[in-house]
């Protein structure tokens, strides 16, 4: 039978779903160039694959310009892999960035940050995930035999990271039912939101060529332990030279980046809904879920927001290099891109402002009163998504951060996804995300 190889051109939309076209492979070079046609309304598709209202009808075109940095190729007969796909940016037809490009928006977080700071950002995604296919049934959590139970999709998993130039760090079976954890090194800029990106693909990739079905979902079922997507950060400066650590200062942490994380906490609440976008996400996000209930920095604390990671004096990397930070207000519903341009615009805000670094919390917040939270600076995060839109709508100055149109589309977006669920039951619901991511 004869064949042609075929790239897809995609985009990581407000769903968080990678959307996009396919072109021969051999015309590689010209759609670098050229790009591949975009219709407007494409960026209200939910995840249901509901169109939501939008204002560009059948009207209008852009385009997605492929960046060949990107490209993931990966083929292998013999295991059933086949993966030829490319990220790229959606522009107007004038070659401006389009104001719904999920990608443009980070590239112009991080311009912000370093044309207020001087500063990049150093990143990497951490996520967890669920096979829903071949149960291997109890007394798994963190073992060996969880893991070796998968030992085949985890080798293959690794080797394919590896063979894209992903850099794996670790892979281990988690606490929930069927449920594993799979980390990278970090990346500069929006390179490490690409790979985000890529990983999650070849997850898919693997388990498919391994006769498994996973899901990303933030909550598999009522009442279950859920999947997030943490993301550890850093700051770097002109030199490549680490900003974050001080050891002179509180806890460890320079001011600049003290003023980055209080940003991020002071706004939090009002951009929990591009961190954390779908219904279930807030069934994960309550207290005592090692989730993140409260918009508090902690000290090794995996139930804050933010979390100062620990540096070990056995380690051959310098203190300096190791000192990183968490935010752990997320999952995979959201789009990377937008993930982690949230958490850089909050915390250039923070520095704009010149907010006072945070006190880092060690204790329950969950036992406190609201007028005892209030008293300390502590709000509880939004408990559903009409609540998280609702504050993201009110807040002018996290609307300012993106496009004049981005805001009202957004909005509408996850409108359109919730009518999908209209009359479904809690456990409809859950199955219902479970199913598309």
């Amino acid at each position: 039978m004869i064949s042609e190889a075929v790239v897809y051109a995609c985009t990581c939309d407000l769903a968080g779903k990678v959307r996009g076209k396919g072109f021969p492979a051999a015309d590689l070079e010209k759609r670098l160039k050229r790009g591949i046609g975009w219709a407007p309304t494409n960026t209200q598709i939910t995840c249901f694959d509901l169109i939501a209202d939008t204002p560009f009808g059948a009207l209008g075109d852009r385009v997605l310009i492929p960046d060949p940095g990107t490209r993931v190729s990966l083929r292998s007969e013999e295991q059933g892999i086949a993966e030829d796909f490319v990220l790229g940016d959606i522009l107007n037809l004038d070659g401006s960035p389009w104001a719904m490009c999920t990608r443009s928006i980070l590239k112009a977080a991080l311009e912000r940050l370093h044309r207020v700071t001087g500063l990049r950002l150093l990143s990497a995604f951490e996520h967890e995930f669920q096979f829903t296919s071949n149960p291997t049934g109890m007394g798994n959590a963190y073992t060996l035999q969880g893991l070796s139970s998968r030992r085949l999709f985890a080798e293959r998993l690794i080797g394919a990271m590896r063979a894209v130039g992903l850099a794996p760090d670790t892979i281990m079976k988690e606490y929930a039912p069927e449920q594993l954890e799979v980390t990278m090194d970090p990346a500069e800029g929006v390179t490490s939101a690409d790979h985000a990106v890529i990983l999650r693909q070849l997850i898919y990739s693997i388990a498919r060529a391994c006769d498994e079905t996973v899901t990303f979902t933030p909550l598999r079922v009522p009442g279950g332990v859920g999947n997030g997507v943490h993301i550890h950060f850093s700051l770097l400066d002109e030199s490549g030279g680490p900003a974050v650590f001080d050891p002179n200062a509180r806890y460890r942490l320079s001011e600049v980046a003290g003023q980055f994380i209080a940003g991020i906490l002071k706004y939090l609440d009002s951009v929990l809904a591009l961190t954390a976008p779908s219904v279930v996400s807030y069934a994960r996000l309550t207290p005592h879920r090692w989730s993140a209930a409260f918009n508090n920095l902690g000290l090794q604390d995996r139930e804050a927001a933010v979390r100062i990671c620990p540096v070990s004096a056995m380690s051959d990397i310098e203190p300096a290099r190791q000192y990183n930070i968490e935010f752990r207000a997320g999952d995979a519903s959201a789009s990377p891109y937008l993930h982690l341009a949230a958490i850089v615009h909050a915390g250039v805000q923070g520095i704009e402002e010149g907010l006072a670094p945070p006190e880092a919390t060690e204790e329950d917040l969950a036992l406190l009163s609201s007028e005892e939270l209030a008293g300390r600076g502590y709000i509880r995060l939004p408990t559903s998504l009409p609540d998280a839109l609702a504050r993201f709508a009110e807040n002018a100055t996290v609307h300012g951060w993106f496009a004049p149109e981005f805001a009202e589309l957004y909005r509408k977006h996850k409108e359109g996804e919730m009518r999908f669920l209209e009359g479904m039951d809690e456990d409809e619901v859950h199955r219902a995300y479970a199913s598309v991511y």
